[in-house]
Order: C-alpha cells, then structure tokens, then sequence
C-alpha cells in the first residue's frame, strides 16, 4: 500500500503493509471562491455587524495574525480585511506577528506569509514577550498571573484577530482566542498558561473545550482586552480554505471548533503497535519542538509498550529559540524530565513543549524521520530512522508479525481517539 505523508513541502510517500489502517480525516474541498466566501463572511460576520459599518476611517485598526509556524493563509485574509476598510488610510493599520514565544520574522518571511504589497504598505512589528516596554499590564489572572498584552493592540481603536482552526494538543482546538494569548502576550503570562498544572491536566487535550484550563485562561485573558473582530478559516490537505468563521470572538470560534471537530476528529476501535505520523507538512515540521505535535496526535491510538514514527522534516533545527533543547540535558530519561518540570518550583522557558513529549516518550518509543542529526534527535531522548520501512521490519522482531499499524497521514490535523 502506498500512502503520502505531508512532509516539508512535497511530502513524503511510504510503501505500507496492506494491512496499515489509514487514519485521516474527510479531505474536504477547497472552497471554490475562497475570496468570494471571505468577503461574504466580513459583510455576513457570526454575532456583529458587518465588519466595515464596525469601523471609523479615524480608527486605528490592529490585525493580529500567526507567526510562520501556522499555515494561515495570511496572505489572503490580511489584504480581504484591508480592501473591506478601504476607507481607513494604511498609515492607520498595524499587523501583529503573534510570535508568543517564536522567534522574529524577517522581511523576506513576511512577503511570503502577506505578499509584497502589504509589506511594502502597512506597518508589521513582531510581538516580544520578553520586551516589558512593548506590553501593557491589564491585571490580575485568575490563574495566578499578572497579564501581559502587546501595547499597540492594546491602544488600538479596533482590534482584529485572524488565524486558523486546528485541534490543539492541550488547547482544544487552535485559532480564536490563541492568536491573542499566547500570540501577542508577554512572557510572564505565557509561563503560567504553559505551566506544569495547565499543560498536565487530564482535560487540557486535543479536542476538548469542556472545562480545558488551558482554553479558559486563553478566553478569560481575551475578555480583558477582547478582539472587536475575529476572521478564522479551515484548511485541508492542500492548505485550501474550507470554511470561513467570521465575528464575534467566541460564538464564531465556537462555531469553527464544532465544524473541525465534526470532520477531524476520528474514532478507532483499539489502539496499535505502531503509528506512523506526520507533523503536517511545511510550515509546521519545520523544527523539532513543533514536531511534538504529530507524536501527541499518535499517542492517541498507540498501545502502551508501542512506537511512534513521526516524519517531520525539522528544516529549521531544533529550533534555534528558548530551552528546548537544553531542558534534555538537565535529566536522563523521560520519566526524570516530568519529574523535574512537574516540580513547583522548577520555571523554565520551553518546559511545556517537553512536558508533553516526555508523556508520550513514558508511554511509546519515538522514531523520527526527519533532516536532523542523528546527535540532535538522540540528544532529545528520541531515537532516528533514515528509512521508515526498514523500520518497521526492524519492529516485527518486537511486536511479531501480526504487528498493528495506523498511518496519520496529516499529522495532527487529524485526531484519532479511542473510546476506553
């Protein structure tokens, strides 16, 4: 059986048992006027009035969008919003990178992800959580935390948020609110929502909207300086639009959560030996700490005991930010490395993208498939492979020739679940 995972930008094809049980979710159409469907949802928007009787020609309008780990198709939904407020002039408009805790985008990586015109037009600044003179203190979190919000969205007169909607492995669902906090927090705030409690808790999971701490913190922290103005797309494997979710903050992500979980979300009647991911193709796999994403999307359906092989190209290193990479040199194994970060008093930058990784490394061996090191995937506690099927050949030694295989082709654009 041949079967294409989204890998970098051409994917990556792998010649399969037939008995592979392939898990992904209904590939739906690109829309066929997506510019047409984005228009019309500005001037039909979910719970507010059309977005251009919302704004003055005086205002200054802040619009919010996701750093170049996110495949937002930015450079369609940023020039619709300013065409549709054509009557506010260009110097009125500022774009936010919501970088969180990424790294900055160059000038070169904005033309990619807005194209040439808004570049060369409008005014982008990239959020820095670490620059307390770029952020505004709104208060108190009732999570323990001093609030932090870029200064120019909060002093805007209108506030857009963009984005698009994904499952997320500890938030529920991506888009909405996320592209506010962490997007554009500081880091004080950040910390405390990726902390040890938020990100351990049973109910901070793909999917999950119900009592997610995750999901409140990013929602109460919202309300404080609330987006007057929310524009979320779906995707599909190619990357093409497939539904637009427009207005008001909550109802419209409510409503964009319902529509992915209703075709991503897909039940498996028992768990396997092994499951092969992706991590979603470019952008996304471009580091290793994104690529914890797809092994949490596996770790889903995989039995305890089993293996994960995640393909994720990591075209982009470990990555070059924070502390991911250093954190593993603090323990010697998994188990250690939850034990240090699920200590109170341990506070480190990067500690949730390891937490996570740790629990599903407790749980199942991890293989990856990727333009690593073999040094770098090893010094992150994983193991490489250079050739998947060799690998699996390989595992017939542990798990017999009967062994159980899942595929997720899309990485964690698709989430697996079984009922027990």
């Amino acid at each position: 059986m041949e079967t294409t995972l989204l890998y970098g930008k051409d994917g990556l094809t792998l010649n399969l048992p037939d008995t592979a049980f392939v898990v992904e979710p209904n590939n739906l159409p690109g829309l066929e006027d997506d510019m047409g469907a984005l228009k019309a949802a500005l001037n039909s928007p979910i719970g507010t009035a059309p977005l251009k009787e919302m704004v003055k020609a005086t205002d200054k309008v802040a619009i919010v969008i996701s750093d170049i780990t996110r495949p937002t198709p930015n450079h369609k939904l940023v020039p619709v919003l300013i065409e549709e407020l054509s009557h506010v002039p260009l110097e009125n408009f500022v774009i936010i990178n919501g970088t969180g805790t990424h790294r900055d985008q160059t000038r070169e990586e904005f033309v990619q992800m807005l194209g040439e015109w808004v570049v060369d037009n409008v005014r982008i600044i990239n959020n820095q959580c670490h620059d307390k003179e770029t952020l505004v203190n709104l208060g108190k979190s009732k999570f323990g935390c001093d609030v932090y919000l870029n200064k120019e969205y909060v002093e805007a007169d209108f506030r857009i948020v963009t984005g698009f909607i994904e499952p997320h492995f500890f938030a529920g669902f991506s888009g909405g609110p996320k592209g506010i906090m962490p997007g554009i927090a500081g880091i004080e705030t950040i910390m405390t929502f990726h902390n040890a409690r938020m990100i351990g808790d049973a109910r901070s999971t793909w999917g999950n909207m119900i009592e997610n701490p995750v999901q409140e913190m990013t929602r109460e922290i919202n309300r404080m300086c609330k987006p007057n103005f929310m524009l979320n797309v779906t995707l599909n494997r190619e990357k093409e639009i497939t539904s637009v979710f427009a207005g008001e903050l909550y109802e419209a992500h409510d409503r964009g959560c319902e529509f992915v979980k209703e075709h991503a979300m897909i039940r498996c009647d028992e768990r396997f030996d092994v499951v092969i991911t992706s991590n979603s193709g470019y952008p996304l796999d471009q580091n290793l700490y994104q690529a914890v994403k797809g092994m949490s999307a596996a770790h889903k359906i995989v039995k305890k005991g089993g293996t994960i092989i995640v393909a994720s190209q990591c075209s982009d290193g470990l990555p070059d930010h924070g502390n991911y990479s250093k954190i593993f040199e603090m323990a010697d194994s998994p188990q250690a490395l939850l034990d240090m970060i699920n200590d109170p008093e341990f506070k480190m930058f990067d500690q949730w993208q390891v937490q996570k990784q740790a629990v599903t490394q407790v749980w199942a061996d991890i293989h990856v498939y990727s333009q690593l090191t073999d040094e770098q995937v090893r010094g992150a506690m994983l193991k490489p492979t250079h050739n998947i099927e060799q690998t699996l050949e390989e595992l017939k030694q542990v798990y017999g020739e009967n062994m159980t295989i899942a595929v997720l082709p899309l990485g964690p654009l698709t989430i697996p679940y079984v009922e027990e």
